[in-house]
């Protein structure tokens, strides 16, 4: 996938300024796929120049006229190939895990203090996409078309970080209780 899939998607739900847009991800897209608004606005201005998205300058009191974009015919066709394509596996490339089978060669006190950290990270992100679909998504069984797919990535999210949570448990487990051995 490419950033500017990304971009087409957040394009097909609601145009939006550069600005905007950039918010946009960090609020959401932006929790499985990174982008810095700089890469936002570069690519977005590549996708014009390729006709996937057409911007409108508006007018703004007080403050820079803002371009505001939207995805184009051609976009949603390069989406709708896109979406058509299978997606490779994604390969997990994990410091963390790293470091775990570094512990016999490590700082075990300093491995089982970043797992801590680590947890608490876990348990943060999990309450913030539980509120979130509580306030966006809160009768699941009701959604509409639209919002499926919405719905079904933060549910991924969800579940990731229960398993994340999960799983520095059993580390923690492991790493802090005197072993029957």
């Amino acid at each position: 996938m490419a950033l500017e899939h990304a971009i087409l998607v957040s394009l097909a739900e609601r145009s939006a300024s550069g600005y905007d847009l950039a918010r946009r991800f960090d609020a959401s897209i932006g929790h499985f796929w990174r982008a810095s608004h700089q890469q936002i606005y570069k690519v977005l201005a590549r996708m014009e120049t390729d006709g996937w998205v057409a911007s409108q300058v508006v007018p703004q009191d007080g403050r820079p006229d803002k371009k505001v974009y939207a995805i184009t015919r051609a976009g949603r066709d390069e989406l709708a190939r896109w979406t058509s394509a299978p997606t490779p596996a994604e390969h997990l490339r994990s410091e963390f895990a790293v470091k775990l089978r570094a512990l016999p060669f490590g700082d075990a006190s300093a491995i089982v203090d970043d797992v801590r950290a680590r947890r608490r990270a876990h348990v943060e992100r999990l309450a913030y996409y539980e509120d979130s679909a509580a306030r966006h998504y809160p009768r699941p069984d009701d959604l509409a078309d639209a919002e499926l797919g919405g719905w079904l990535v933060l549910r991924g999210g969800i579940l990731s970080e229960q398993a994340g949570i999960a799983w520095c448990d059993e580390i923690l487990q492991r790493l802090t209780e005197p072993a029957d051995r």
